[in-house]
């Protein structure tokens, strides 16, 4: 089968080959995805880079999605046939033709449902549902401020308060993108490129901040919004764009004020999908995956439509992976 491979930790246009490895067969308790589809995250380049959350042992396959169908049913399995369409929940290593998983990292995807949607749902919407619903409990009525609004969790965020009934106050970095957000739904956005973060903040909310925020940002962007907070008020981190080519993990900060803190009893904590995964309690991760595979089969959430690219073009899906305003998310595609 064919596989992208990081040979080393190391910049991906340096270290990542297509390879012929072994097709794999399912162990008791699994099935074998013939994948056809996975997106190419930032995440996935930075875990090669040794920067994300982890590193893994090298060399090593990226890839934390997936949409294929089964062509391979281990023993001990029940719930799946062969030819079924299904996506993976949690599981690495997916940016080849074949992948093994256990039956209960698998999920059947919705018969209308195309494979450019499959393949991202369960990254960037499942974490705006997440962040909007067990993380901040955003009720309707309520502002919740977030930080790069043009996303595609942010355009998910925004399309989750036109449908529960919060209202978004935007953030963005250039003038150029506030059109965009407003015709989607954005109550209230704020350009960082011409405007002061906190000054608008108080003007369109009022002098006392926000109670609720998500910041995807960091460094100074961070540290703006949490400063724009109203006493008691919670953020949560869970993403550093404006160090994405940092290499020094000691520079990448987020300058929060101890004031804030003690005086405001303001709260700052983080978020990581990846840990969310493999610590929360299947009862709740099964309800907060459903909620979202419905929100978008119903055309709630709508997930832009992804670049296809042939495997073996995987240079150009990294490429524009991290390229400046790149439009859909790159899809390695397995054509059969």
């Amino acid at each position: 089968m064919r596989s992208v491979v990081a040979s080393a930790m190391g910049e991906p246009s340096e270290v990542l080959q297509v390879q012929t490895r072994p097709i794999p067969r399912p162990g008791p308790g699994q099935v074998r995805i013939r994948v056809t589809t996975v997106p190419v995250h930032a995440s996935d380049l930075h875990t090669v880079r040794g920067r994300y959350g982890f590193v893994p042992e090298f060399p090593t396959v990226p890839g934390i999605e997936s949409v294929g169908v089964i062509d391979a049913i281990g023993s001990d399995t029940d719930g799946f046939v062969l030819g079924q369409r299904v996506i993976t929940v949690g599981v690495r290593g997916t940016w080849q033709e074949y992948v093994v998983a256990d039956a209960a990292r698998v999920l059947p995807v919705p018969a209308g449902m195309s494979d450019s949607t499959a393949a991202q749902v369960l990254s960037n919407p499942l974490t705006a549902v997440i962040l909007t619903g067990d993380e901040l409990h955003v009720q309707p009525g309520e502002w919740l401020l977030q930080t790069a609004a043009g996303s595609t969790v942010g355009q998910s965020v925004i399309q989750l308060g036109t449908h529960f009934g919060f209202k978004t106050l935007n953030v963005v970095r250039r003038r150029s993108a506030v059109d965009d957000i407003v015709a989607l739904g954005g109550t209230a956005v704020i350009s960082t490129e011409d405007e002061d973060l906190r000054e608008r903040v108080a003007e369109i909310v009022g002098a006392e901040g926000v109670f609720k925020a998500m910041d995807s940002v960091s460094g100074q962007v961070g540290a703006d919004v949490s400063r724009a907070l109203a006493p008691g008020g919670e953020l949560v981190v869970y993403g550093a764009l404006s160090t994405h080519r940092q290499t020094e993990a000691d520079k990448l900060t987020i300058p929060v004020f101890a004031r804030s803190l003690i005086y405001e009893t303001k709260t700052v904590r983080g978020f990581w999908l990846f840990r969310w995964f493999h610590q929360t309690p299947k009862e709740r991760m099964a309800a907060a995956i459903n909620k979202t595979i419905q929100l978008v089969d119903s055309g709630v959430l709508r997930v832009p439509e992804g670049q296809p690219v042939p495997v073996e073009n995987f240079s150009d899906a990294v490429y524009l992976a991290e390229a400046p305003a790149h439009g859909g998310k790159p899809l390695l595609v397995f054509e059969y």
